[in-house]
């Protein structure tokens, strides 16, 4: 008895924390919305990323993580950003770089604020819970499957290191 009443409290606790999350829905590069709240349960990786930048790199590394550790269920969510003035001149443009030179096929939002005053709210809730703004492109933030900021890396931080796929295993763990 005792641990189903902590399974439902842990699903409660859950549920709360991802009802946390502000303006949890970001508009898609492909056409309509990403929601948060639709992968509820499982780790999302979110990253800010440019397509003119010296980080471009991340991208392969970034696959690569999401092929590694999908079927377990970790997303990972590209954020396409021009706020560091690297980014193609259009959603278009960035879908085909992104698919023509790296076979990207996670889901990508389209081009987002993520800092300053006009930043999206996901990212100014990231700020408000954790101090963590983007500096630079290719910035991750990792929300754990219950819906809390898990931990944010800087650009420095590669994708398949063994710091961010120590994290993502704990994550899925949860």
């Amino acid at each position: 008895m005792i641990r189903i009443f902590g399974f439902l409290t842990a699903m409660f606790l859950a549920g709360a924390a991802w009802a946390g999350l502000p303006h949890k829905v970001f508009p898609s590069i492909d056409g309509g919305m990403l929601n948060l709240a639709d992968w509820q349960g499982q780790p999302v990786l979110v990253v800010n990323m440019a397509s003119r930048c010296g980080f471009t790199h991340q991208y392969e590394g970034l696959q690569t993580l999401y092929d590694t550790y999908r079927d377990q269920g970790l997303i990972v969510l590209a954020v396409p950003s021009d706020d560091f003035g690297q980014e193609l001149s259009s959603a278009e443009a960035v879908k085909d770089f992104c698919k023509m030179t790296f076979s990207l096929d996670m889901p990508m939002a389209d081009i987002t604020r993520v800092r300053g005053a006009k930043a999206h709210p996901f990212y100014q809730f990231v700020k408000d819970e954790t101090g963590f703004t983007p500096r630079w492109n290719f910035n991750k933030v990792l929300i754990g499957p219950d819906g809390s900021v898990l931990g944010t890396w800087t650009s420095n931080v590669e994708p398949m290191s063994s710091k961010m796929r120590t994290a993502v295993e704990a994550a899925l763990r949860n």
